[in-house]
C-alpha cells in the first residue's frame, strides 16, 4: 500500500470513527490574526530566530511537496491527551505538537528559552519570578491566551479541590507533586502565590530559592490548555486537547492513530510548515521499518539498532540520533514478597549480564547503567560499585535470603519500543535466560500499553521492565519522580520508600548552589544503591528513522519534539 492509497483509508476511517473519538471534528478555527513576535531571552540583550533554520544553510534543501501530510510511526498509543496527568512518553510525543508552556527548551539541548512568554525576571531575593506573555495568542478554540489561563492550569494541577483537577475521576498530577514540592497545603510545596498584575503579565512567588524552577516551567508536562475547553469537555479533556501549539486535535481512534492538523492562526509566522500530522500505531519494529521503506510512512520510532546502520546507507532514507539522556531498568515491587527483601534484590541484580546486553540489543549504542540517573547529569555518583555479573554470588545470596533452590516469578515485559528498550521481547528472553543460570524462573508477562501502565500502579506486578527519559535536563525529575515516596504510585511503581533519601532529595530541590545539591544526589544515590529498589540496566543512545524527505527534523534528547518547522521536500 502507497502512501496515497493509506491517506485515503484514513480519511475515510475518520468519517466512520470521529463521532466516537472524542467530540468535535475539529476545534473551531481561531481569528485571523497572526503575530509576528520576537523572541528574547532572559534580560532581553539577544533575539531568537525565529527562521526556518533546520537545515542550517544547506542551499541544496529541496522543495516543499505540494502534500504536506506526515505520517509518524510509532509502537505504541497514547495514555492520556492530558500531557500533566500521565508520564507516558507516547502521550508527550503527541501533546508537545498541541500545548505550549510558558517557557521551552532550545531545540538541541536543555537550555531554556521563551516560550508563551516572550521574556521573565527574577528578583534578587530568588523567589519572585514575573513572565511577561505574548500578546495576540489565541488558543485553538479561539478563546485568548492570556495571564488567567496560565493561573487557571497552575491551580487546577496544585489543588485538589479545583473544579478543574477531576481527582473524582481518576486524574492525578504526581509529576506537579514531584517537580513543586507537593500540592495546595502540603509543607514542602514551593509555589506560595500566583498573582496577576495584568492580561499578559504573571508573577509566581515561591516560599524559598528553588534550583530548578524555570527547567520546570519549560517541561510539557506544564502546558496551558485553555480555561473554557476545561470547562466545555470536563473530565473528557484527555480526549479533547485544545492548546495553543502549532496543531491542532482532529481525531483518535484507539491502538490506531492521531490525526493532528495545522493551526492556522498559529502566533510564529509562517509555521507549521506542515498541513497534518497522522501519527500511526503499528506495533512491531520491522513491520514499521517495512512500511517505511513502501513510502507508507515518513518517519519510524523505535528503530532496531541492529538496522541503524543499513538504514544510514541506504538511499531513499535517513538515520536519526537522540543524545544518551535516559534508563532503561527492571523495577522491584518492593512491597511483595520475595522481592523485599534486599538480599534478594541484589542476588537479582547480580545475576544480569548487562555487557551481553549491549551488543546483542544496542548494537553498541548504549553503556552500562550504574546510577538511575544518565552519567551527565548533577550529582551522578562516580564512586558506587556497580553490581557485576556473577551468577555465583547471585546464587549465595538467594540462599542466605532462604531461596537455595530459587523461586518463580512474573518478569512484566513492555508490549512498545521505547528509546531506553528497542525490543522488549528479546530483552526479555535474555533476562529470563539469566535468571534461569541461578535457578529463577521467569515467566514473560505483558499487556497492551496503557493498561500495562495502569496496572503497575495498582502495585500487582512482580518484577517490571520499565526506563525513564529526562524531560527537563535536572536530577530531580529521574530522582524525584522514580524513588522519592511522593512518587508512588504513579510514576515510582518500585513503591520503594525511604525517609532519609526524601529528606535528601527535599533538600537538594530547594538547594540553589550546584556544589550542594551535586552531594546530596551523591548522598541520596548511595543510599538508593544500598537498597537496590531497581536493577539499572543500560543507558541508551536512541535511533530513529525517516525518508529522505523529511527535513528540517531534529530530533530531541527528552524523546519528545515540536514537529513546527518540519516539512516535505517534492
Amino acid at each position: 500500500m502507497k502512501k496515497s492509497l493509506l491517506l485515503l483509508l484514513l480519511s475515510l476511517l475518520l468519517v466512520v470513527f470521529m463521532a466516537a473519538c472524542g467530540g468535535d471534528d475539529e476545534p473551531a478555527d481561531a481569528g485571523d490574526d497572526d503575530d509576528d513576535v520576537e523572541e528574547t531571552n532572559d534580560g532581553g540583550d539577544s533575539d531568537v530566530d525565529d527562521s526556518d533554520d533546520g537545515d542550517e544553510g544547506d542551499e541544496s534543501a529541496e522543495a516543499p511537496a505540494g502534500d504536506q501530510t506526515l505520517i509518524y510511526a510509532r509502537g505504541g498509543d497514547s495514555q492520556s491527551l492530558d500531557f500533566a496527568s500521565t508520564q507516558d512518553g507516547e502521550s508527550s510525543r503527541i501533546t508537545l505538537q498541541i500545548y505550549e508552556s510558558l517557557l521551552s527548551f532550545n531545540e538541541h539541548s536543555f537550555d531554556v528559552e521563551p516560550g508563551l512568554a516572550e521574556d521573565w525576571d527574577v528578583a534578587d531575593d530568588n523567589v519572585t519570578y514575573t513572565f511577561y506573555l505574548r500578546e495576540g495568542v489565541k488558543f485553538h478554540d479561539g478563546t485568548d491566551f492570556n495571564a488567567e489561563a496560565v493561573k487557571t492550569n497552575f491551580e487546577r494541577w496544585s489543588d485538589p479541590d479545583h473544579e478543574f483537577a477531576f481527582t473524582d475521576e481518576g486524574y492525578a498530577y504526581s509529576v506537579y507533586g514531584n517537580q513543586f514540592g507537593g500540592f495546595k497545603g502540603d509543607d514542602g510545596h514551593i509555589i506560595d502565590e500566583i498573582n496577576i498584575i495584568n492580561d499578559y503579565e504573571i508573577e509566581f512567588i515561591l516560599t524559598e530559592p528553588f534550583g530548578a524552577f524555570l527547567q520546570n516551567m519549560a517541561m510539557s508536562y506544564f502546558a496551558i490548555t485553555s480555561p473554557a475547553a476545561l470547562a466545555e469537555y470536563g473530565a473528557t479533556i484527555n480526549e479533547n486537547p485544545v492548546g495553543t501549539g502549532p496543531f491542532k486535535f482532529v481525531s483518535w481512534t484507539r491502538d490506531d492513530s492521531i490525526v493532528l492538523d495545522k493551526f492556522e492562526d498559529y502566533w510564529m509566522e509562517g509555521y507549521p510548515k506542515l498541513d497534518r500530522v497522522i501519527f500511526q500505531v503499528i506495533p512491531d519494529n520491522s513491520a514499521r521499518l517495512t512500511a517505511l521503506r513502501a513510502g507508507e510512512i515518513d518517519i519510524m520510532d523505535g528503530l532496531n539498532p541492529d538496522d541503524y546502520e543499513l538504514i544510514q546507507n541506504e538511499p531513499g532514507l535517513q538515520g536519526f540520533e537522540r543524545e544518551t539522556n535516559n534508563f532503561g531498568y527492571l523495577g522491584f515491587n518492593v512491597e511483595m514478597e520475595p522481592f523485599d527483601d534486599p538480599l534478594v534484590r541484589k542476588a537479582m541484580s547480580h545475576a544480569v549480564d548487562k555487557e551481553a546486553l549491549i551488543p546483542l540489543l544496542y548494537a553498541g549504542l548504549a553503556e552500562p547503567a550504574i546510577n538511575p540517573l544518565p552519567p551527565s547529569y548533577l550529582g551522578y555518583n562516580d564512586n558506587l560499585d556497580p553490581y557485576e555479573y556473577n551468577p555465583e554470588l547471585a546464587r549465595e545470596l538467594l540462599a542466605e535470603a532462604g531461596y537455595p533452590d530459587g523461586f518463580e516469578f512474573d518478569l512484566w515485559t513492555m508490549p512498545v519500543a521505547r528509546p531506553y528498550m528497542p525490543d522488549p521481547e528479546r530483552a526479555a528472553e535474555v533476562l529470563q535466560a539469566n535468571f534461569a543460570e541461578v535457578g529463577l524462573e521467569a515467566n514473560i508477562f505483558t499487556l497492551e500499553w496503557a493498561t500495562y501502565l495502569d496496572e503497575l500502579t495498582k502495585g500487582v506486578q512482580d518484577v517490571f521492565m520499565l526506563g525513564w527519559s529526562g524531560t527537563n535536563g535536572d536530577s530531580d525529575y529521574f530522582l524525584g519522580n522514580l524513588l522519592s515516596t511522593a512518587g508512588i504510585p504513579e510514576s515510582n511503581r518500585t513503591f520503594y520508600s525511604n525517609t532519609d533519601v526524601d529528606a535528601l532529595l527535599a533538600e537538594a530541590r530547594t538547594t540553589v548552589d550546584e556544589g550542594e545539591r551535586a552531594a546530596l544526589y551523591e548522598e541520596a544515590l548511595a543510599l538508593i544503591h544500598e537498597d537496590a529498589p531497581m536493577i539499572n540496566l543500560v543507558h541508551t543512545t536512541p535511533v530513529l528513522a525517516g525518508s529522505d524527505r523529511v527535513q528540517n527534523y531534529i530530533p530531541h534528547l527528552s524523546t519528545s519534539e515540536a514537529l513546527t518547522k518540519v516539512e516535505l521536500a517534492e
